[in-house]
């Protein structure tokens, strides 16, 4: 009989609670090549820079006092893009890159370019939307696909794959990396991000919720 586990995920047990006993992805080696030149850009360029537009967005919706104007409903369209962001980025580090990925960091790439235009549709018609913030925006629309394009060239086989409509038994299943990246790593790229997008949009909720219920009370 199937675990509990199994049963949930519709993986064999053993896959992902094994999935960190595997020999760790070397990153602290000298670049050597392309391939290593371009993950190691990935890994410690696009994904934690992709904190710093999204850290500047949250402090021009805090200039223009969004708790004041559009409030929780824009706010709530922010969380829904930070989803639709880190699910493709935590699917990419954890598992192993295959059509499924692929096509879920896809996917998740074009609804996050259509949730930017709603955001944008809504924040214009209830607050002060400026110039520069509309130019952090761009750089938040173009990493979820900068990120897939690198993700691809490092794995042109499952491009490849994914054009064939995905033929293989694995490739439409969620299976942990053959060789996962470094605990540190993930855990520091994890702390940049819960500190420098998760705690300050939160607290962005907050302040609307906030004053959403003062308005109420008066």
């Amino acid at each position: 009989m199937p675990s509990p586990h199994a049963r949930v995920t519709g993986l064999p047990s053993r896959t992902w609670i094994r999935w960190r006993r595997g020999r760790d992805l070397p990153l602290s080696t000298p670049v050597s090549g392309t391939e290593e030149a371009n993950r190691q850009f990935l890994l410690y360029g696009v994904l934690p820079l992709w904190v710093v537009p999204g850290l500047a967005d949250w402090w021009m919706h805090r200039r223009t006092r969004i708790e004041d104007t559009s409030g929780v409903r824009e706010s709530a369209v922010h969380a829904l893009m930070m989803t639709e962001a880190g699910l493709p980025v935590t699917v990419g580090l954890l598992a192993r890159i295959n059509p499924l990925v692929l096509s879920t960091m896809g996917g998740a790439a074009l609804a996050h370019g259509a949730t930017a235009l709603w955001d944008v549709n809504l924040a214009t018609k209830e607050r002060e939307v400026r110039p520069i913030e509309q130019h952090i925006h761009s750089f938040l629309e173009v990493l979820p696909l900068t990120a897939m394009a690198f993700a691809a060239c490092l794995h042109p086989e499952a491009v490849r794959a994914t054009l064939r409509g995905g033929p293989g038994p694995d490739d439409w299943k969620l299976l942990p990396k053959d060789r996962p990246l470094p605990a540190r790593y993930l855990a520091a790229l994890a702390a940049t991000i819960t500190l420098g997008v998760a705690l300050p949009y939160a607290e962005e909720m907050r302040r609307c919720l906030r004053a959403r219920r003062v308005r109420a009370a008066l």
